[in-house]
């Protein structure tokens, strides 16, 4: 299946662009599709790649997108595939497996998030120095691909603190303010409960969200080298008496996307 996939896309990669490998894998988050826009060079709807599902969240264009940033050439995920819309979790993480079969070296990964640290502010960028998996689900269980990682890979960096510092310096030069924190999975879709938000808060999260996790792990099996970043879109419950909506975490997204933007194009220009 995933021989089959990647055969289909090198064939029209070569066909449109030639000799292209992409280096530098992006996922982009609600509200954050318009580097894809951007850049693009090529682009294949994912109803058109075999093996591929459709994302059918608001803010999520449901296409892969080929293009060069900066030098380096990249593959943009423009729209995720996530676990609350009943994909198996092996369909969530496929893409990823794609990317490295691609030749991806490095994987960005990017979200909308729930500020727990009552630090974060709506529209702020986290830097994710590491997670917590409360999915209920680890998307390496099954039958173990050799040829891509080991049965029991090791998840004590699985953010690079070479890139994690990376990011933080070229913020910096930007004039960028950023967050670090600790990003928690958590099922969705409901958003969580203020109890359930104080329990993320009391385990060390920072920050609460619907995907990333699923992702990191698995190209951190897969040997690529990660980066992460939220856009805080809003305070989770508890943290904010304010009642949470999709809508607001859009507008939020909306506001942060130009640093954004700005921020991914120097850090893929400085892998």
């Amino acid at each position: 299946m995933l021989n089959n996939t990647v055969d289909f896309l090198r064939e029209i990669i070569q066909k449109e662009l030639g000799d292209f490998e992409p280096e530098v894998g992006i996922v982009l988050g609600s509200g954050l599709g318009e580097l894809a826009d951007e850049f693009c060079q090529l682009s294949i709807p994912y109803s058109e790649i075999p093996n591929f599902e459709a994302s059918q969240v608001s803010g999520h264009k449901s296409r892969l997108v080929f293009a060069e940033i900066n030098g380096k050439k990249v593959v943009m995920m423009q729209g995720r595939f996530h676990y609350y819309e009943g994909h198996p979790i092996q369909k969530v993480v496929f893409p990823i497996k794609v990317m490295k079969k691609l030749g991806v070296k490095t994987v960005i990964l990017t979200n909308a998030a729930g500020g727990v640290n009552p630090a974060f502010n709506p529209s702020d960028l986290m830097i994710i120095t590491d997670h917590i998996n409360h999915m209920n689900v680890n998307p390496l269980i099954g039958p173990n691909d050799e040829s891509m990682g080991n049965r029991f890979p090791d998840m004590s960096e699985v953010y690079s603190p070479k890139l994690v510092e990376m990011v933080k310096k070229t913020a910096s030069k930007l004039g960028i303010d950023t967050q670090e924190g600790v990003y928690m999975a958590l099922t969705g879709p409901s958003y969580e409960t203020p109890a359930e938000v104080k329990m993320a808060r009391i385990v060390g999260a920072d920050a609460v969200g619907m995907s990333t996790v699923p992702e990191a792990i698995v190209a951190k099996w897969a040997d690529m080298e990660v980066i992460g970043i939220s856009c805080i879109c809003n305070s989770a419950a508890g943290v904010s008496t304010v009642a949470l909506s999709h809508n607001d975490v859009i507008h939020a997204a909306n506001i942060a996307k130009e640093r954004f933007k700005t921020l991914v194009k120097e850090v893929v220009k400085n892998l």
